[in-house]
């Protein structure tokens, strides 16, 4: 049995979960989105539950969750795979995210008062400094960047007042995951670009300039799929 590591992006479910299937879910989750099972992958049961110390019947039913979030496939009767990768699909994924994100961004612009101003300029603040500190953290899979960036992306959205556009962020975010780790790799360099575009983002969200701050998230989150495959031409 594997004692798993949580990374603090995913670690509250996985720490604080009430059941065996939960707790499954959770870790196998971290390491869908930490590389260690790949995109296509095959899933075996006995081999999870060797790995996790977990018996089959909660891994199945864990797994089952990520199946729900787009995670994992699941294949007839023969058990899961990890769900693929593809252009379509984060063409997909950055479609349904925009259309969310933007919708919620509204929201919160229009409601949040001075608490959730506080929690964007905090998140922005740790997110900066961080990265300020140690421009490697910006790989992608660096725990604390990961927490981080996700902190802020979400701050952004905590006013809109809808836990359900919430929770399709949180499971469009780790859908994305996997591509963005790819981005970061091939950004890690440009730390001050990257900076200076959740600054940006950050001030026109702040400023509640609706129009433009929707722009700016708009072309924030196509940036994975314009670096990953390309940019496509509209």
């Amino acid at each position: 049995m594997i004692e798993a590591k949580i990374n603090p992006l995913f670690g509250e479910a996985a720490t604080a979960s009430d059941t065996l299937s939960e707790r499954a879910a959770a870790v196998v989750e971290q390491d869908i989105l930490s590389g260690i099972w790949p995109p296509g992958e095959r899933l075996g049961i006995q081999a999870l539950s060797e790995r996790y110390g977990i018996g089959a019947t909660p891994l199945r039913e864990g797994l089952s969750r990520l199946v729900s979030r787009g995670l994992i496939s699941a294949v007839g009767q023969k058990g899961f795979r990890v769900a693929g990768v593809s252009k379509a699909d984060l063409a997909d994924i950055t479609l349904v995210r925009t259309l969310t994100e933007l919708e919620a961004l509204r929201l919160s612009m229009q409601q949040g008062g001075d608490e959730w101003e506080a929690g964007i300029l905090s998140a922005l603040h740790r997110l900066v400094r961080s990265v300020e500190r140690d421009p490697e953290t910006m790989r992608e899979g660096t725990p604390e960047f990961d927490r981080l960036h996700k902190a802020f992306h979400r701050a952004l959205l905590e006013a809109c007042g809808s836990e359900r556009l919430l929770r399709i962020h949180d499971d469009l975010y780790y859908q994305a995951y996997r591509y963005r780790r790819v981005m970061m790799s091939r950004l890690a360099p440009h730390h001050d670009a990257f900076l200076e575009a959740h600054k940006a983002l950050a001030d026109v969200v702040l400023a509640r300039r609706f129009d433009k701050a929707e722009a700016e998230l708009a072309s924030h989150l196509a940036q994975t799929l314009d670096v990953v495959y390309g940019r496509t031409e509209t």
